[in-house]
């Protein structure tokens, strides 16, 4: 039965990338089909083919469906900035509408396993009145959420699964990635999380020098 979620990350650089690949990863080695697609994407490196973004290229890497580029992160925008000024610079306006549009391509394969990618945290605005919380809405997809565990992590992740809930979403799970090991009381830190958050935690990954999906799939399991 295919399944898709929403991976969301409680800030920018938490590793929501990280984390994608690595359940694809589990997906894949579980014998699953899977597909992804991380429909805006900033901070893109113009090549030979066009603009490429790192974060979409991993997630291309784990997809066991034969999807192009194009297909994965339809939006792209060179600058590593937010995603509605880089598009407004670009002479684009990107709406839910067309985010939706841009997805279900991905979503109508019907991979087992499909991950549809965020950027930044949740409330990351489009334009002047949506925001690309509304896409997941939309689609009506469960949400992965990535907690970048550092100092001030508690606040973020309750934070969002609290506008998750208020959106209407379920939170089917969240992942605690050691953006700062040298966090203090790190384990206390995780229990906390563990007993406030309302969905299971569907693993720990640890703060690794160059991580590649198979390494993080060490850590991680698939939602239920």
């Amino acid at each position: 039965m295919a399944r898709s979620f929403f991976i969301a990350g409680t800030d920018t650089d938490v590793g929501k990338t990280t984390v994608a690949a690595g359940l694809l990863h589990v997906a894949r080695s579980a014998g699953l089909s899977t597909a992804a697609v991380k429909p805006v994407a900033s901070g893109c490196e113009l090549t030979d083919q066009g603009l490429r973004n790192s974060d979409a290229l991993a997630l291309l890497a784990e997809c066991s469906l034969a999807l192009d580029y194009a297909t994965v992160n339809p939006f792209a925008f060179e600058p590593a900035i937010a995603p509605h000024i880089a598009a407004r610079e670009a002479g684009l306006e990107l709406t839910v509408a067309r985010l939706v549009q841009a997805v279900q391509p991905v979503l109508a394969r019907q991979a087992d396993f499909t991950l549809v990618e965020g950027a930044g945290g949740w409330r990351v605005p489009l334009n002047g009145s949506e925001y690309l919380s509304a896409l997941p809405a939309a689609l009506g997809l469960p949400v992965i959420l990535v907690v970048g565990v550092r100092l001030g992590c508690i606040n973020h992740a309750l934070l969002s699964a609290e506008a998750i809930a208020r959106d209407g979403l379920v939170l089917a799970g969240w992942v605690a990635n050691i953006v700062d090991p040298a966090t203090s009381r790190l384990e206390e830190n995780l229990a906390t999380l563990a007993e406030l958050l309302p969905a299971p935690c569907l693993g720990r990954v640890p703060r690794l020098a160059e991580p590649t999906a198979p390494q993080v799939a060490q850590y991680l399991a698939l939602p239920m």
